[in-house]
């Protein structure tokens, strides 16, 4: 089984395309783009390894959710993306995230 990481970033479209550039990796991807989402992610699906969280949603969005992701699952790892690299620059940040995690989720050797 792939292990899941919850992208939530404001965006759709970066999304798709992150998920698109990272097709290689053995993950399963899901989004959300809002509280609601997050939630319902959060509530349907007990394998999530970690979150990653992209910099267009505002700070006060962005720690709204680091709480609601934290008391629902203290387990997870929250990544925030910094606001420099632009949108071009989540994949990369996310390929860097998920790599560096995939080695305690001991999945490198199942790719």
């Amino acid at each position: 089984m792939k292990p899941v990481v919850l992208l939530v970033g404001r965006l759709p479209d970066v999304m798709r395309n992150v998920i698109r550039e990272l097709e290689d990796l053995p993950i399963q991807w899901l989004g959300a783009h809002d509280r609601a989402e997050v939630i319902a992610q959060l509530d349907a699906e007990p394998n999530i390894q970690c979150v990653v969280m992209g910099a267009g949603l505002d700070d006060t969005i962005r720690g709204e959710l680091i709480g609601v992701i934290a008391a629902r699952r203290p387990d997870l790892a929250i990544h925030l993306k910094d606001r420099a690299s632009g949108p071009a620059g989540m994949a990369p940040f996310t390929r860097r995230v998920v790599e560096a995690e995939m080695l305690h989720w001991n999945v490198l050797d199942t790719a």
